[in-house]
C-alpha cells in the first residue's frame, strides 16, 4: 500500500495474452464443458473438490512487496504456531509452512517478478506454486481481470454472509464487470488530513479537531489557512503530490472511454492549486516518499499537515515523528520527537488512498488454508477489532469499526483522539464508480508530466505535451487526449 509504482504495459499485455491461452480449457474458476447431465457435472465437481482438499499442500506460498502484511499475519492470524528467526517462513498449527516471497516494488520490480511467476504457474513444482499474492488498488484490475485470480466465493469458498460486513468499495475494487469478486482485504483506507496540533494553535488559535475542521472544510477555506500558515512561517503542505489523491478521488468520470483519454477538470484544479502553492511558498517543494518529505513530518518539520489514509498514520507518520527511531532504541511515546502532537480532521473532501487485497492464485493446492486465512483476517469481526485496537490500522469490518468508534478508544499518537470515529464516517462514502484499469499509469503520468511546470522549468502547454508523450508510449492503443476548456 505504501508508494505504489508504475505498471509496465508489456508485462500486463504479456500476462493477459498468456493467460488467455494457458487457461483455456482449465477447470476450477471456469465453466465445465462436460457432456454429462447437470447432476453428473455437480458430482464430478464435488469429487474433484474432495480430492483437492485431500491433497492440500504443506507449503503455502504468499507473494507481497513489503513485510507489512507478513507482520499482521504473524501477529493476528489465529493459526500461527511459530515464526522463523529470519521471518522467511511461518509455521501454522497444522504443520503447513507459509513461505514468504517479498519483492520490493521499486521500478515495478514486484509486478514484473509476479507476472513471470504466474506465467510459469502451470509448470511449477507443487511447493513452488503461488497460492496467494497481494495487490494494490491502483493495479488490482490487471490481476482481477486475468484468469490467474480465483473467485473468492465459488473457488475459495467464502460466502455472502462472510463478506457482509465489509465496506462495499473494498469489494468493488476487486470485482470483474461480470460481478465476480477476485480478492478480499482486511483494510479499508479512507483518508483524513493529519495536522500538527502545535502549528494549528499557532495559526488558528486552537488544535481542537472539530474547530480545525470548520476552517478546513472546503478548498477555499483550506487555501485561506495556507496563507495564514505562510505568514506564520509554516507550509500548508510538504510537496507537489500531497493533495493529489483528494482531487483524483473526486473526478466526474473514469480516465478512459473507448480510445479517448479525458483529463478531468478536478485534476486541473490540483494543477492550479499546486502551481499556486509552489509559487507562493505554501509548500516545501518535496515529492512523496523522498527524504525531505519524510523529514517534514518529524521534529524539525514546519508543515501544517499531510493528507493520509489509515495505513499512513500508523505505519508511516508515527515513525517519521520520532526523534529517536525504534530501530535505534527509541520508543513510540510522548516525549520522543513530536509523538502526540498530531491530530486528524476530515479536510475539504472525502477520499481514500491505497489498500492491500489478497488474491488466491489459479493452480494453488492450498485453497483450504487460503479460505481460512481470508475468513480470519478479512471477515472475522473479533480478529479485525483486535487488529485495530493493537495496531490502529482501520480494518474492513463495519460492525467492528462502529463498536470502536462509539467506545472510549484513544490514540496516544494523536493526543488522545479517537480517529476511528472519523474514519468510520468517511469510509461508507467512498465511491469507486470512476475507477478503471488505467488509473495507476494515468495518475502517475500526470504527476510526472506537470512537475516541471510547478518548478518553472516548463510551460503548462509543454507539460500537456509531456503527458501526451507518456500516454502514447505507455498506451499506444489510446488515440486522443481531451483537456477541460
Amino acid at each position: 500500500m505504501k508508494g505504489t509504482k508504475r505498471t509496465t504495459r508489456w508485462a500486463a499485455a504479456a500476462l493477459a495474452a498468456a493467460l488467455t491461452v494457458s487457461m483455456a480449457g482449465c477447470t476450477g474458476g471456469g465453466t465445465s464443458s462436460s457432456k454429462g447431465s447437470t447432476a453428473a457435472s455437480k458430482d464430478a465437481s464435488s469429487a474433484q473438490s474432495t480430492a483437492a482438499a485431500a491433497k492440500e499442500g504443506k507449503t503455502l506460498n504468499i507473494w507481497c512487496w513489503n513485510d507489512e502484511f507478513q507482520g499482521q499475519f504473524n501477529k493476528f492470524y489465529p493459526n500461527v504456531k511459530e515464526v522463523a528467526k529470519d521471518k522467511s517462513t511461518t509455521t501454522l498449527k497444522d504443520g503447513t509452512v507459509v513461505k514468504w516471497t517479498i519483492n520490493p516494488n521499486d521500478n515495478n520490480n514486484y509486478q514484473n517478478k509476479l507476472d513471470q511467476a504466474l506465467l510459469s504457474q502451470n509448470s511449477a513444482a507443487p511447493d513452488d506454486k503461488i497460492d496467494m499474492f497481494l495487490v494494490e488498488a491502483d493495479y488490482a484490475l490487471k490481476y482481477v481481470d486475468s484468469d490467474y485470480t480465483l473467485d473468492v466465493k465459488k473457488d475459495v469458498g467464502l460466502t455472502d454472509n462472510d463478506l457482509s460486513n465489509q465496506y462495499q468499495y473494498t469489494k468493488d475494487i476487486v470485482t470483474t464487470k461480470d460481478g465476480v469478486q477476485k480478492g478480499t482485504s482486511w483494510q479499508a483506507t479512507p483518508g483524513l488530513y493529519a495536522y500538527r496540533r502545535s502549528i494549528a494553535k499557532s495559526v488558528l488559535g486552537t488544535d481542537d479537531p472539530d474547530k480545525v475542521q470548520e476552517q478546513l472544510s472546503d478548498w477555499d477555506k483550506f487555501n485561506s489557512v495556507a496563507a495564514k500558515a505562510h505568514d506564520k512561517g509554516y507550509k500548508m503542505l510538504s510537496g507537489y503530490d500531497d493533495s493529489y489523491r483528494v482531487f483524483s478521488n473526486n473526478v466526474a468520470a473514469p480516465w478512459v472511454s473507448g480510445t479517448t483519454v479525458t483529463v478531468d477538470s478536478n485534476l486541473m484544479n490540483w494543477v492550479k492549486q499546486t502551481k499556486d502553492y509552489t509559487d507562493k511558498g505554501y509548500n516545501n517543494k518535496t515529492s512523496l516518499w523522498d527524504d525531505k518529505w519524510q523529514a517534514d513530518q518529524g521534529p524539525s518539520g514546519k508543515v501544517f499537515g499531510f493528507f493520509y489514509s489509515t495505513w499512513g498514520i500508523n505505519f508511516t507518520l508515527v515513525g517519521n515523528s520520532l526523534k529517536t527511531p525504534t530501530k535505534e532504541g527509541g520508543k513510540e511515546e510522548v516525549g520522543n520527537g513530536i509523538y502526540g502532537d498530531y491530530a486528524v480532521c476530515k479536510g475539504p473532501q472525502n477520499y481514500y488512498w491505497g489498500g492491500t487485497w489478497m488474491c488466491a492464485a489459479k493452480g494453488s493446492d492450498n485453497l483450504g488454508t487460503t479460505k481460512d486465512i481470508m475468513q480470519s483476517l478479512t471477515c472475522n469481526k473479533d480478529v479485525m477489532k483486535t487488529i485495530t485496537e493493537k495496531s490502529q490500522d482501520y480494518t474492513n469490518n463495519k460492525a467492528a469499526m462502529e463498536e470502536i468508534a462509539n467506545s472510549d478508544f484513544k490514540s496516544k499518537f494523536l493526543g488522545g483522539q479517537n480517529h476511528i470515529k472519523l474514519f468510520s464516517e468517511v469510509a461508507p462514502k467512498i465511491d469507486m464508480s470512476k475507477a478503471g484499469s488505467y488509473d495507476q499509469g494515468m495518475n502517475e503520468g500526470l504527476q510526472t508530466a506537470f512537475k516541471d511546470y510547478f518548478t518553472g522549468n516548463a510551460t503548462i502547454d509543454k507539460a500537456k505535451e509531456n503527458f501526451k508523450k507518456i500516454v502514447t508510449e505507455k498506451y499506444p492503443e489510446l488515440t486522443e487526449i481531451k483537456w477541460p476548456s
